[in-house]
């Protein structure tokens, strides 16, 4: 039995059978289940990553769960609706990182269809954005950091037409020294007065999307303010974006000190090819507070929908319960999806489905505020609504 059953849970929300008390969404739904083995201790070592942290995870086992499963869809010829509740902030948010253009490739194929939970970070304070004027101006990023906290990473992320540099200044105020941009090099630095270590990692331009990324580490933090300095060496946007660990792969406490609640769909959501799923509270119609916004890092619409997420029933492996967050909202579109492939592909009404026009069918039918304006990097498109999307199909 797996102990925690966050699989279990959104597997019964998504397809439990209708002679249970609670009913998935689609309840005729066959399940394709692939446990992921955790990542390997140097991932944790390498990335900083929190040890009671269990839910861990490499994309390149997700990319081969996803390949699995459409496989053997295939081989059963079956339809597959995926639904993928985990997130990363170890990207560019940008829909560049490996797995999230091979999700985008695999959802092009027909009788596909991947739903993405798109996190719960918008008040997290793990994402904290900024603009450099100037060739040879700065701007800080200051991160609060508590008693005893564990080492952790700074993700920074900057447009392709600039290039910036850093400094870092401890909370007892020793300094290192702004590090020049050079491809591909590696600075640490250990401080005397302290017992921190900062390591200071340049990769431009990314094979992908071209931008350039920064990683900080710091090593054995010490508690209080710290202080990341960006220079302008090349400056023709200045637009800078930095993320720490999503929540639960730091030490609580750890947080930027002026925090932006935008850009903070996690990967694979950010991925061109997926259905991003926000969550709302369906009984009094309000967002879920936690929920990501978009837009992403390079200014697409993100996430797509909203779907029921605040206290919503389901089944773990010790029985009934409920949960809370954008995979439960993720595991019900997921669900809504299965429903529109029986209809296309099963049904042979259209049997061309894919993610993208899911997403299209799905969007058209989501029902909207009209004291909101959409696409909305809150609300996405609305809130998914099943029944409409069929009703607009009609001629």
């Amino acid at each position: 039995m797996i102990p925690y059953g966050h699989g279990t849970f959104l597997a019964s929300i998504a397809a439990s059978r209708e002679k249970y008390e609670h009913i998935g969404a689609a309840p005729d739904a066959e399940l394709i289940v692939v446990k992921l083995k955790k990542a390997n201790q140097f991932f944790y070592n390498f990335y900083s990553v929190l040890e009671s942290q269990e839910n861990a995870f490499i994309s390149i086992d997700i990319m081969l769960a996803i390949e699995y499963m459409i496989g053997k869809a295939n081989e059963l010829r079956m339809p597959i609706s995926i639904c993928i509740a985990l997130g990363t902030n170890m990207s560019g948010h940008d829909g560049f990182t490996v797995m999230e253009e091979y999700i985008t490739r695999v959802s092009q194929l027909e009788g596909v269809c991947i739903c993405t939970a798109a996190g719960n970070e918008s008040n997290m304070k793990l994402h904290a954005s900024g603009i450099v004027a100037t060739r040879n101006s700065t701007k800080d990023i200051q991160i609060r950091v508590p008693e005893n906290a564990h080492s952790f990473p700074v993700f920074i992320w900057i447009n392709p037409s600039d290039r910036m540099s850093v400094s870092i200044k401890s909370p007892v105020g020793e300094t290192v020294s702004r590090a020049p941009a050079i491809f591909g090099t590696v600075t640490q630095t250990k401080l005397i007065l302290e017992r921190s270590t900062i390591a200071v990692h340049y990769f431009f331009p990314h094979q992908g999307s071209g931008a350039q990324f920064i990683g900080v580490n710091i090593l054995d933090p010490t508690p209080g303010i710290w202080t990341i300095t960006l220079f302008g060496d090349i400056i023709l946007n200045g637009r800078f974006d930095a993320w720490l660990h999503m929540s639960g792969f730091l030490t609580p406490g750890i947080e930027f000190l002026v925090p932006d609640p935008y850009v903070t769909v996690t990967a694979p959501a950010t991925s061109r090819g997926c259905i991003a799923c926000g969550a709302y509270n369906d009984r009094d119609g309000s967002l879920y507070v936690n929920s990501s916004w978009g837009p992403t890092r390079i200014m697409t619409d993100n996430p797509d929908l909203v779907a029921p997420g605040v206290n919503v029933t389901g089944i773990y492996p010790t029985g009934v319960g409920i949960m809370t967050g954008t995979s439960v909202a993720a595991a019900i579109t997921a669900g809504a999806c299965s429903l529109m492939l029986q209809w296309g592909i099963v049904e042979r009404n259209d049997t061309s489905l894919n993610t993208y026009r899911i997403k299209t069918y799905l969007i058209r039918g989501c029902s909207r505020n009209p004291n909101i304006q959409y696409p909305n990097p809150k609300w996405g498109y609305g809130k998914l609504n099943l029944f409409n999307t069929f009703t607009q199909m009609r001629p």
